[in-house]
């Protein structure tokens, strides 16, 4: 097994709890997007609000990655980010880390109540590949991407 380090360098252990998911079958900027909406928010709101992304009933802006995105009036009112999608399959890995977090937390001690999150962090992982069978006996290489996610959350201060 290989040795994961975290990107977050100052991390207090008797505040904090880390939970990370490596090579989850999900895009790396879908990831990307979602882990930079759900940032700074309390932890029990991150969890309900990617449960109402699920369900298709809010979305995530998309500000780095949103060409050919289309325009949503939902995603605009709320965040002022005009494009934006419904990433179902990584919101519903995401969600697992954040629950994996919180039992990380409730173990140390944490308050789970008070928990926000830190840190929320996607990397592009490696490419598993595959290929695309083609006519006359040919094949098209196909690349799956892995995507690392990382989450940090810290107890709110007193």
């Amino acid at each position: 097994m290989p040795e994961y380090g975290y990107s977050m360098e100052d991390i207090n252990p008797d505040r904090m709890a880390k939970a990370s998911g490596r090579d989850l079958h999900i895009s790396p900027r879908e990831a990307r997007e979602i882990c930079a909406a759900i940032r700074n928010m309390q932890l029990d709101n991150a969890m309900k609000y990617l449960e109402r992304v699920i369900q298709k009933k809010e979305g995530v802006p998309y500000g780095r990655f949103n060409t050919n995105v289309p325009h949503h009036a939902e995603i605009s009112s709320r965040w002022g980010i005009p494009s934006g999608r419904y990433p179902i399959k990584a919101s519903a890995e995401i969600l697992n880390v954040l629950k994996n977090a919180k039992a990380n937390a409730e173990n140390k001690g944490l308050d789970v109540e008070s928990l926000k999150i830190k840190h929320a962090c996607a990397q592009a992982a490696m490419q598993m590949r595959n290929h695309v069978q083609r006519a006359f006996g040919r094949s098209t290489p196909f690349y799956h991407p892995l995507t690392h996610v990382e989450i940090v959350v810290e107890e709110a201060g007193n």
